[in-house]
């Protein structure tokens, strides 16, 4: 099989490796060389700076790693070509495009899996297992916390410059860490309500919201609290699950997941497996792109997951801006 990396930044590089771990050798890259990273990995790889002639190559796949703003741009003429496609999140900074692409993959016959790897996570998967069976008894609510050191995260660029620092890039830590949006709604369901409040309060030399509360009503009444922020030292992601019977809690930092059941008055943890690792995310995506490139299985996550958690990301601006709470119809 053949593949098309678009963008050559950390995620890009990422997927790049894993792709030749796991075998896969027919890489070539469209690259705009904005990226600060070293280039020499990419000796011996095919580099196109149009999206013309990387097409031209015929991939059976592309990758799309640029930037948030400017992923549909690559991703609609790859998807009319029949291109299969793993598309980094969010899908773009807004709605504008998003049909178009649904219309490109239904007419080239490719399909879509959507870069949000928590879904792979061992921890957050034991979490589901646990509400699926009611480990806790019944859930009443939810809270996700998780905010991050903005420069801490690649230190060797200046992180003003960085996409998550760009407005025109999609920046904003709603759209840059809109994971929990994802996998609350495969833990929980769809959502049916927010409100929000954004707002940039640090003193990072950003122009874009560098924090956000978001409330979230659920099919079914559970609600659950969101909170984001680009300031954060240490980092912290965490989940923590209210349930009838105990609580259920997932730490990202250990990669652990624990219940606490109340009759016993004990918590039980389920470690990370031996030697697991962050990259063991990326690895299990890719593993389950390739398996659906051939057929094997269907996208564990959708794009119509994405386009509704990028209508969730959007929504939360809105609330904020407006002051009020957004419905949302079944999806």
């Amino acid at each position: 099989m053949k593949f098309l990396i678009a963008g050559f930044g950390s995620i890009g590089r990422r997927h790049f490796r894993n792709l030749l771990t796991l075998g896969e050798k027919d890489i070539i890259f469209y690259r705009t060389h904005q990226s600060t990273l070293d280039q020499a990995e990419l000796s011996g790889f095919q580099v196109e700076t149009s999206l013309e002639a990387a097409l031209a190559h015929r991939p059976d796949a592309v990758i799309v790693a640029n930037p948030t703003a400017l992923h549909l741009d690559v991703a609609i003429p790859a998807a009319q070509q029949g291109c299969h496609l793993l598309l980094e999140k969010p899908i773009s900074h807004n709605l504008e495009r998003v049909g178009e692409l649904e219309a490109a993959l239904k007419s080239g016959g490719g399909q879509a899996l959507m870069g949000f790897q928590y879904r792979f996570h061992p921890g957050l998967r034991q979490v589901e297992h646990w509400l699926r069976d009611k480990a806790a008894g019944r859930l009443f609510s939810a809270s996700v916390c998780w905010g991050e050191f903005m420069p801490g995260w690649h230190p060797w660029e200046d992180y003003r410059r960085s996409y998550s620092a760009r407005a025109d890039l999609g920046g904003g830590v709603v759209l840059t860490l809109c994971h929990p949006f994802d996998y609350l709604r495969w833990l929980l369901g769809d959502i049916r309500s927010l409100s929000a409040f954004t707002g940039k309060i640090s003193d990072l030399d950003i122009a874009v919201e560098d924090m956000a509360d978001v409330l979230l009503k659920f099919d079914g009444g559970t609600s659950a609290s969101v909170h984001l922020d680009y300031y954060r030292q240490p980092g912290e992601h965490s989940l923590d699950l209210v349930c009838s019977d105990g609580t259920i809690r997932w730490d990202n930092t250990t990669s652990s997941a624990s219940l606490y059941r109340a009759d016993e008055k004990s918590w039980m943890e389920a470690p990370a497996p031996a030697g697991f690792e962050r990259n063991a995310l990326f690895m299990d995506e890719m593993a389950h792109f390739l398996r659906v490139m051939r057929g094997e299985e269907s996208p564990l996550c959708s794009l119509a997951d994405g386009v509704r958690t990028l209508e969730v990301t959007l929504a939360v601006h809105r609330s904020s801006q407006e002051g009020k709470v957004i419905h949302f119809d079944a999806a």
